[in-house]
């Protein structure tokens, strides 16, 4: 789907439930709108009871599976992104910041066109769709910024299908991730290619700071295809709590 014109934006919701207890464990809305004319989206993470504690911005062409973003989590100071290095457009630089007290680390790397990066992987899914979609399998280089450094990852479709309206893929990790999620489940609905439900390691973290494990839904009920932009500006600018207990 095209992004929505410069004065307005689209907007769809994420249930976060935990896999272990089956409960809500965060929400997540994004936005995806213009800024300058150029393609963006704003993911703001909340408690359950709706206050916010994260945020992320993304910024590339719509079909881009490498976007520049920046990520941070107020209840600890967590921070990772994506963002452009010295040189030419092949290098970028990411970074990673475990807590607010801690040294950011930071690694140029060279982005081939094979790195997938963040919510770059809806991108991906749609340009290998009719790939994915015959059962052929995937490759890339999926990045993960805690590691300053890319994992090799296959996207392939899983056969037993229970609507076959929709697109399941799992996407497989290497041995460095696979020991807390050997893969990570998609469903996609085939009329539109929108995501439906992931399942595997999330962006958030527990307590401990360990990414959880979650199943994520994102009802069709509460996609909204047009909304005034001045909704992105005022999720935009705000305070993010420290916790969701404040």
């Amino acid at each position: 789907m095209p992004f929505a014109s410069a004065s307005a934006a689209d907007r769809y919701e994420g249930l976060a439930y935990a896999s272990d207890s089956g409960e809500l464990a965060y929400r997540e809305t994004h936005w995806r709108y213009r800024d300058q004319g150029r393609p963006a989206r704003l993911v703001l993470y909340r408690c359950p009871d709706g206050t916010p504690f994260a945020r992320k911005h993304l910024h590339g062409a719509a079909d881009a599976i490498a976007p520049r973003f920046a990520f941070v989590d107020a209840r600890d100071g967590y921070r990772e992104g994506l963002r452009d290095g010295n040189g030419d457009g092949a290098r970028r630089e990411v970074y990673w910041q475990p807590r607010r007290q801690a040294k950011a680390q930071a690694r140029t790397l060279e982005i081939g066109a094979n790195v997938v990066a963040d919510a770059g992987f809806d991108a991906l899914v749609r340009a290998r769709w009719d790939e994915l979609h015959a059962g052929m399998p995937v490759e890339a280089a999926f990045l993960v910024p805690s590691r300053l450094d890319t994992v090799e990852v296959s996207i392939r479709k899983v056969d037993a299908a229970a609507d076959p309206g929709q697109l399941h893929l799992r996407m497989k990790l290497d041995a460095w991730y696979g020991f807390a999620a050997p893969r990570i489940d998609l469903v996609y609905r085939g009329s539109d290619r929108r995501l439906l439900r992931f399942e595997g390691i999330g962006t958030i973290r527990d307590d401990r700071g360990r990414h959880r494990h979650v199943r994520i839904e994102f009802p069709p009920r509460l996609r909204v295809d047009e909304v005034a932009r001045a909704q992105v500006d005022a999720a935009a600018a705000l305070p993010l709590s420290r916790g969701c207990d404040d």
